[in-house]
């Protein structure tokens, strides 16, 4: 069992940068795959960004990649991701995610563990 605390929502204006942080507790953090997801007002629940569980691997949406920039610290049993130039469009509640594979993915089913979510809001 892994629990995960993100935290480092805003609300920013237009081309701000924010960094997210997903603390992780529980199990071996080490082990995990790590990815962050968001969900904006009436859509799915969306990939944004993954990590390998050694941080050797990534995987990006189209739509954030050079962007987005995500990160773990092993030691400190965290994941970040960096944004920025956000865009109004990114405005969303942004979940992390962990599972117990090597190798991050990008269907939301792949993921056992959740966090409740940071908001994040851009205004034009």
């Amino acid at each position: 069992q892994v629990q995960l605390v993100e935290s480092g929502g805003d609300l920013v204006q237009a081309g701000a940068s924010l960094r997210l942080s997903c603390a992780a507790s529980g199990r071996t953090f080490s082990g995990y795959a790590m990815a962050w997801f968001r969900q904006a007002p009436g859509k799915e629940r969306e990939f944004v960004a993954g990590m390998s569980w050694n941080g050797d691997r990534t995987d990006y949406a189209v739509s954030v990649k050079g962007r987005f920039t995500i990160s773990r610290d092993n030691v400190k049993n965290t994941v970040y991701l960096q944004m920025n130039s956000l865009k109004a469009e990114n405005t969303a509640v942004y979940y992390c995610a962990a599972r117990p594979f090597i190798v991050a993915v990008t269907s939301r089913a792949a993921y056992p563990y959740w966090g409740q979510g940071t908001q994040v809001t851009v205004s034009a």
